[in-house]
């Protein structure tokens, strides 16, 4: 849509939401609403819960800005809401939000597309994992297999340690994804209009990029661009691209990579709706490209649309 025509539409900013990223949702949701309105958008505010779809009837939501992380916003399930009802929305569809929430499968969708993944092993219920067995030794990553921000991960380095990480990501969902760990330079990298905006390279002063140094001051450096060599950053640059469109992402979303001293690049994940809070890393990329945060939110909008024809 034009930006005359999203003008002229009520827009749904959805946030919060049930999943354990509730309270990063709702800074995400409300900075972009400020945005909206300083804009001059006709905006509102919605904390999705079990009756949005009836929230989104009665404000006469026309477009939906999506803002929650994690399940039930991330996993293509309110989007197919939006489908049903008819509701034009923003980032990626059903079956792309489903693929890049869902580690195990993405990973397949990955290495079948020859970008390069950690090897892994999958657990289900009753499942007892031999790091021997599985073909690497420690230090290996767990974590669930549906969930953002580094929730319920953890890396473990001795053998004792693996019972409590397991137990700890067996909380948040009932697949688990034991990876190799790798040891390398957090590297993320920004999509907008499926196109890489450039990358950032995130230092952080715990053992590595959690939960806590996301999202509170100064836990993390953030180093932009990438300081890596011009082949190698743009060959990340081209691998995130590859990474949001073998998926079959749409608008924007974030890629994450570890690059090794040896210049190998790990895909991590990708994720369909990047954070949009004052310490996010795409609304930073962004502006080092020269968009500034109510230019990438307008940019964002303006993209919204229905997925599935029909």
């Amino acid at each position: 849509m034009t930006r005359e025509d999203m003008r002229r539409k009520r827009i749904g900013v959805l946030m919060g939401g049930r999943s354990a990223e509730r309270e990063v949702s709702l800074n995400s949701g409300r900075a972009v609403l400020g945005a909206l309105l300083e804009m001059g958008y006709q905006a509102v505010g919605l904390d999705v819960g079990r009756d949005i779809a009836e929230r989104l009837a009665s404000e006469r939501i026309e477009v939906a800005f999506i803002c929650l992380h994690g399940r039930f916003g991330e996993d293509g399930t309110i989007q197919g809401l939006l489908e049903v009802m008819g509701i034009p929305y923003t980032g990626s569809g059903v079956l792309a939000s489903a693929l890049a929430m869902n580690k195990v499968v993405a990973k397949v969708v990955f290495a079948a597309s020859g970008l390069t993944v950690a090897p892994y092993r999958v657990l289900r219920p009753g499942d007892a994992f031999d790091p021997e067995e599985a073909g690497f030794g420690l230090p290996v990553v767990v974590k669930p297999s549906q969930e953002g921000s580094s929730v319920g991960v953890s890396i473990v380095r001795a053998d004792r340690e693996l019972a409590p990480a397991l137990a700890l990501a067996w909380t948040y969902d009932d697949e688990i994804l034991v990876e190799k760990y790798i040891k390398g330079r957090e590297i993320q990298v920004g999509i907008l209009n499926d196109r890489a905006l450039g990358a950032i390279e995130i230092v952080p002063k715990r053992e590595f990029y959690d939960f806590e140094a996301k999202y509170t001051a100064g836990m993390a450096e953030h180093i932009l661009p990438a300081p890596l060599t011009q082949p190698l950053y743009d060959s990340v640059l081209r691998q995130g691209e590859r990474a949001h469109c073998c998926l079959g992402c749409a608008g924007y979303s974030r890629v994450d990579f570890l690059v090794t001293e040896e210049a190998e690049c790990y895909l991590l994940e990708v994720n369909t709706l990047p954070g949009m809070t004052a310490l996010s890393l795409l609304p930073e990329i962004a502006q080092g490209a020269g968009y500034g945060f109510t230019t990438l939110v307008e940019e964002i909008v303006c993209s919204a649309a229905l997925k599935i024809k029909g």
